[in-house]
């Protein structure tokens, strides 16, 4: 038969919602009501070439009785649809030869009231607040109307048939229909649903008026004219059993009541749990820790993100068994569990899960120097010094970046982001206590090297009178090594300032001597002599007013005593 297809299809839906639920779901009973109002697209198989059905109306009532994943329901369905004759009539001519100047149309509209029964399949998610139903139902059918006349006129002839249907007046057409549904609850009593049918009426017998069941004239086109054909009613006396079948979509509201069993209803009261993540040394209340509920077999029920106060709350849950886990920057903290006889009705439980990591937070920021301004897409490499093990992580829109580090190490910390100097930071946990404290913070700050713009250079002192590199300069142009390597297409100048003191002749060399020395030093790492120039600028480039001639203090001649670099501008 022609509905083997749907009937297939059922079958193997059936087969695998069997196989579904061997493996999970919910547990509680319960009668839902579910009104409904939608659009029913038809397909009419009568055999009736130049009359088309139109979809419209389709409001419904489901009636659904649940016992755990399986149930029985009740449908009932009325359907509107509207016959609309097709046949031309544009350049229509009698077999006489007269043109067709008026027609008569009757379009008599189509109700279908459907009531069905059959059984339920359904999946529900572990906060009930989610269903996913498949509902086939097989009943009986009332098919009314759409009764269809198409009469012309033309000066030499009136009330000629051209097109006929005597429409339906069924009482009882068995009928089948597949349906699934999804719903969403906002809380145990109600929710929203969508969702698309397949119905199909079996064996419709048409109706019959003066003999006729259905009928048509046929004509001639003949360049754009058409030309009936004489005696060529073609006609049906007897009604066609043919099948009428529709898909559609529709939405509405369905109204859930449980089964108020105190000993058995488990969403009929509402239960909170409320999480603290908390430092197991410090007592400290931990924000941003991921918190994670689970059921017995290992589901995720909720999932939550701790607040300034270290706290996530889940609400309205089911009276369950629950193991509780948490995460904060991918250090596991040590879990609990809730049990069921812990909830109490419309009060909230609360658990506590702990950090009991050795190691430190270290939680830095990066900003422009000198600024607050964060840096956000800069690489930060941390360097244990201990260990020798390198991390590395992105700054954040904020600046912001973590580390887990350990106690008792000595560590470097510098950031990386295209033609920026970074600060080297270095620090040591040595100096922390983890008794007392969880987070260490530390800012490492960048200077945006732009061509031309002088950088002065910090702690490259040189001993009186003399221009080799000492041992605690090393550290500064090893940052200035590292900034070369990590923006290996830049060139750089190394420029040396004296003060005023001593003759501009012997200020020029010696600043030059160190300068050529910086430069030299900086070539031993490895850097190309081809993208650094050194040059001494002696006492020329004073940044304060202490010249010749003019007594200054001490501090005040060290201002000028400096070590510069500069990216070179591109020709």
């Amino acid at each position: 038969m022609k509905f083997y297809k749907p009937l297939l299809i059922l079958l193997i839906l059936l087969q695998g919602i069997i196989s579904w639920s061997q493996v999970n779901h919910a547990t509680d009973n319960y009668l839902q009501i579910s009104p409904r109002i939608g659009y029913d697209f038809p397909s009419y198989h009568n055999n009736t070439p130049y009359i088309d059905y139109n979809g419209g109306l389709e409001a419904g009532i489901s009636v659904d009785y649940y016992w755990n994943w399986i149930g029985v329901g009740i449908d009932v369905d009325y359907i509107k649809n509207s016959p609309e004759t097709t046949y031309p009539t544009d350049g229509l001519i009698d077999f006489d030869g007269s043109a067709f100047n008026s027609f008569n149309v009757t379009e008599d509209g189509i109700t279908r009231l459907f009531y069905g029964i059959g059984p339920n399949f359904q999946y529900r998610n572990a906060n009930r607040n989610f269903s996913a139903e498949f509902n086939s139902r097989v009943g009986l059918a009332s098919i009314k109307g759409g009764r269809v006349s198409h009469e012309g006129s033309t000066a030499n002839s009136t009330d000629v048939p051209l097109n006929f249907h005597a429409g339906y007046d069924v009482g009882s057409a068995l009928t089948f229909k597949l349906q699934t549904r999804l719903t969403y609850f906002f809380n145990s009593s109600w929710g929203i649903h969508a969702g698309a049918y397949y119905m199909r009426h079996l064996n419709v017998t048409e109706s019959v008026e003066s003999g006729i069941s259905t009928g048509y004239h046929e004509f001639n086109d003949d360049q754009g004219a058409l030309f009936l054909t004489q005696r060529s009613y073609r006609q049906r006396e007897e009604p066609c059993d043919c099948d009428i079948s529709s898909v559609g979509a529709f939405a509405g509201v369905t109204f859930k009541l449980n089964k108020h069993d105190k000993e058995e209803c488990q969403v009929c009261d509402k239960y909170n749990l409320t999480v603290i993540a908390r430092d197991k040394f410090t007592k400290e209340l931990l924000a941003d820790t991921e918190v994670v509920l689970k059921d017995t077999e290992g589901n995720i029920v909720q999932t939550g993100t701790s607040n300034s106060y270290g706290a996530v709350v889940f609400n309205d849950i089911k009276k369950d068994d629950y193991t509780i886990e948490g995460k904060l920057y991918d250090v596991n903290l040590e879990g609990t569990t809730a049990v069921k006889n812990e909830f109490k009705a419309n009060e909230t439980l609360q658990k506590e899960i702990v950090y009991s990591d050795l190691n430190f937070i270290l939680k830095g920021n990066a900003v422009v120097c000198n600024t607050t301004t964060a840096l956000d897409g800069v690489s930060v490499i941390l360097n244990n010094l201990t260990d020798a093990e390198q991390k590395n992580t992105i700054t954040n829109i904020q600046g912001e970046f973590i580390f887990n580090v350990k106690q008792k190490a000595t560590y470097s910390l510098r950031g990386k982001k295209a033609n920026y100097f970074s600060q080297t930071e270095t620090i040591s946990t040595e100096n922390y206590d983890r008794s007392t404290t969880l987070f260490v913070k530390l800012e490492v700050c960048l200077e945006e090297a732009d061509c031309g713009k002088a950088i002065a250079l910090k702690n490259i002192l040189y001993d009186l009178d003399k221009y080799y590199i000492r041992a605690d300069a090393e550290p500064e142009l090893n940052r200035l090594v590292q900034f070369m390597k990590d923006n290996p297409d830049i060139h750089i100048e190394i420029s040396s300032h004296t003060d005023s003191r001593g003759s501009n002749a012997y200020n020029k060399t010696l600043s030059q001597n160190r300068a050529s020395a910086a430069r030299d030093y900086i070539a031993s790492q490895g850097i190309d002599a081809n993208r650094v120039v050194g040059i001494g600028y002696g006492e020329t480039r004073l940044l304060n007013r202490c010249a010749d001639g003019i007594e200054c203090s001490a501090a005040e001649h060290q201002i000028n005593r400096r070590t510069e670099m500069k990216v070179i501008c591109p020709e």
